[in-house]
Parts: structure tokens; sequence; C-alpha cells
């Protein structure tokens, strides 16, 4: 696959400058402007934010004891929305692509646009969305941590897992994905906060979407951001709230990033420090101690048992994180059902491929010792003995309609300190953003307007 990404990026690159030749940086000058331009940086800004999810990933499931998640409330209002979707689009051939677009087209666009905007020596749009992608993912990072809301595919009844019952790519996602940081949605947010930020350089400099360079570009990114959108929903993975609440983050972000960057160039002689900092900063520490206040309650508020829902023949499935040789992990495995009988199985993920051939367990490959069948209102505690592995447990109705399993795991420290901290920079470029907005309004002057506004510029 990173063949294919390197091997696809130049064509990218010449198709989308091929009016714009003269402004090409030619492999000549490469090493140059890549040092020049502090491009490392960059790079280095990948690296950070791979790390920097690992951490937060770490965080999750351990927290999520506590916080629990919304995702019934969220149920309440779509009801079987997403359901409707699927099925009326529903084909194979559309699974195939959308699933490889979702994993991996997403992927290459967010790394091949930066390398676009610094083919095309746009040194400016090349630090933006290359910071479009590490903050915006620092902006979910609250939702993620203190909001959780399950897959549908996981709670609606009939919602088919398409990408995540793929053995391809079971792998890929169990190690990156979550299952239950559904709200925003990062493939909304990511791509739709890369167009608004090329809408706002636009517009600073004065000219319309139509005259700006990298508007083919934008075109590209825009068809991209709408397949996203339809492939969330089709494959049984976000909600239609996602979509809006992925354009909000991605607002926010690309606001911040607009009105960040050129100070981080020195385009405005530096960081404006006020006469008066507190001036500057009041709003948004005061706006994140409010934010901080709504995500502490939410562990009060989230008192729900139930962790999925499975359909009759349906199963569903949780992952568990490595955990180290030190500490423990337990999984609290509840049938809440009053007549229907479910079974679960616990496979090492490197096993998951081949027993997920058909993307269901072949429960009949799996030895009878390894499958528990829990009774109506039965619950088991189950200890994971393997440390430094990824599992996944998978459940399975074996009769009836609907059943609500409950499945919480227990890693000892629950980590909440860790995840207050790590959702701080969320809340503060929120508060920032909200400060900027109005006083820009106060000034009259344009969002895209990224000068000094006049409480930075008081003696």
């Amino acid at each position: 696959m990173v063949l294919i990404v390197i091997f696809l990026t130049l064509p990218v690159c010449l198709y989308f400058t091929r009016k714009q030749r003269d402004s090409r940086v030619s492999f000549t000058d490469f090493r140059q402007n890549f040092f020049q331009n502090h491009y490392y940086l960059h790079v280095l800004g990948y690296l950070v934010i791979a790390f920097w999810k690992g951490w937060i990933d770490s965080l999750n499931e351990p927290m999520k004891r506590i916080t629990g998640h919304w995702t019934d409330l969220i149920y309440a209002i779509e009801g079987n929305a997403s359901l409707w979707f699927q099925d009326l689009l529903k084909n194979e051939v559309l699974t195939d692509v959308l699933n490889f677009h979702y994993l991996f087209i997403y992927l290459f666009l967010i790394y091949v646009t930066t390398v676009y905007f610094a083919y095309a020596n746009d040194r400016d749009m090349a630090d933006k969305v290359t910071l479009n992608y590490l903050l915006i993912y620092c902006i979910a990072v609250p939702y993620y941590l203190f909001f959780n809301v399950e897959v549908t595919s996981s709670w609606i009844p009939g919602m088919e897992a398409l990408l995540y019952h793929e053995p391809v790519y079971i792998d890929f996602y169990v190690t990156h994905d979550p299952l239950d940081n559904a709200v925003p949605s990062l493939h909304v947010a990511i791509p739709f906060g890369i167009l608004l930020l090329g809408w706002l350089d636009g517009k600073e400099r004065g000219i319309s979407l139509r005259e700006y360079r990298h508007y083919s570009y934008m075109l590209f990114v825009f068809a991209n951001t709408l397949i996203f959108m339809i492939s969330i929903i089709y494959l049984g993975i976000h909600w239609w709230i996602d979509i809006p609440l992925g354009l909000t983050v991605g607002t926010i972000g690309a606001l911040f990033i607009h009105h960040i960057q050129p100070r981080l160039r020195g385009s405005h002689g530096g960081i404006a420090w006020p006469k008066e900092p507190l001036r500057l900063l009041a709003v948004p520490i005061l706006i994140a101690g409010l934010l901080s206040a709504a995500m502490l309650a939410t562990i009060e508020a989230t008192t729900v048992d139930t962790s999925m829902r499975v359909g009759e023949g349906e199963m569903v499935y949780e992952i568990i994180q490595p955990f180290s040789e030190d500490e423990s992990a337990s999984t609290l495995i509840t049938n809440f059902d009053e007549s229907v009988i479910i079974q679960f199985v616990v496979i090492e993920l490197e096993n998951a491929p081949e027993i997920m051939a058909d993307g269901k367990p072949d429960w009949d490959s799996l030895q009878n010792n390894s499958i528990i069948k829990l009774n109506p209102g039965e619950s088991v505690l189950y200890p994971h003995v393997k440390s430094n592995t990824w599992h996944l447990i998978m459940v399975e109705s074996l009769t009836g309609s609907m059943v609500e399993v409950g499945m919480v795991t227990d890693y000892g420290d629950t980590r909440m300190l860790e995840g207050w901290i790590a959702s701080m920079p969320s809340l503060l470029i929120t508060g920032f953003v909200l400060q900027r907005v109005w006083q820009q309004k106060a000034s009259s002057l344009s969002l895209a307007d990224t000068r000094p506004i006049p409480l930075e510029e008081e003696e």
C-alpha cells in the first residue's frame, strides 16, 4: 500500500499543477526548498500525530468504564435512518470501493495535500493543511474520550458492519479505530478543513474561488469529501449527526489555523502579545473551564450498562487493547435479554483474518471450550490473561430478535487525569476561535483577515 501511495503522489501533483508550471518546485531545488521552508517540521508533525493518536487511543478504553456512552440518545434522535440509507444503496461493488476509499484514500488525501502545496511552492498552505490534520484531531479528542458513541452497526439491529467485517482490513482498523469514537467524523472534518482553509486563503487575497490557483485541487478535495459523507453512513460506521459535527470541528480548526499560521511564520511580526496578556487569554481559559465542567459532568450523566445491540443471526464485537505484564484487564459481559441465549468467543487479532474469512466467525472451526454461552440475564467476568496482544470479543445472538449486551472492560486505572489533560488543547483552541470571531465582528473585520485586531494593537 505504501508503494501505491508513493506511485500516485507524482501523477496527482503533476496533474493539479498543470496550469501553474512556473510555480512548481523543480526536483533540483527540492532539497534547498525543503530546508529553507522548514518542511522537515511537517514530517515531524506527522510523526507526532502518530504518537499522539496512539496515546489517545490507549486512554479511550480505560476511561470508557467511567464515562459510558451516548449512543442511546443519538439513536433516539436518528432512529433507523442510517439503516435505510445502507439498504437503499447496498451493492457488493460499491462496498468494496467505499471500503478502500474510506481507509486508504483518506490517508492518501491527508498526505498528498501537503506534498501538493509544497510542490506548487505555496508554503503557507502547506503549513496550514499539515496543521489541519494535527489540530483537527486534537480538537476531536474530548468528544472521543468523554462523549463515546458506538458505531451504528453495533447499535442498530440489521445494520451491517460492511467495513469492520472485512478480513483484509481487520488488522488495520482494530489497531487504529476504537469502535466507539463515532462522533464527530474526522473523515468529514479534515477534508472540510482543507476546503475552508483554501477559501479563507483566497478570500484574504481578495480573489474569487474560481480565480484561486488551487481551484482544481479544491474540487478534487470537495468530491472526495462528498464520497466520505456517503461512505461513513453506508459502511455502518457513523451516524448522520457526525456530518454537521464534523463540519463544525473542521470549521473551528480551519479558523484557528488560518489565524495562527501567519504568526508562527512571523508574517505579522510573530505572535502579537498585547500589553495585558490576560485580556487575550481570559476568554479562552473561561470557555475551556466551562467545557471542562460539561465534559466531567458526563461521568455522572452516562450510567448506561448496554454497550451494543445484536440482532438475530448478527455478530458484534469489542476490541481489547494490549496491556503490560504488570497490569490486568477483565471484561464483564452481560446478556440483558429475558429470553435469548447469546454466545461469545475471545480471539487474538492475528487469528481473526482466518476465523473471519467470510466476514463472520466460523463458529464450527473454534474449539467448543473456547465458546461461552450466556443465558438470559446472565453475566460473566472474563479475565484476559495474555498481555501485549490485541484481542477481539465476538458476540452472536442465537435466537430471537434484538439482544442488548453489556461489555465493560476494567484495565485498572481509568486514567481520567490524562484524559482531561489531553482534552485541554481542544478546549483552549475552541475558546480562542470564539473570542477571535467575536472580536473580528466587533471590529468589522472579515473572518479571513489575519491582521492583528485592535485589542492586539493597544499600547
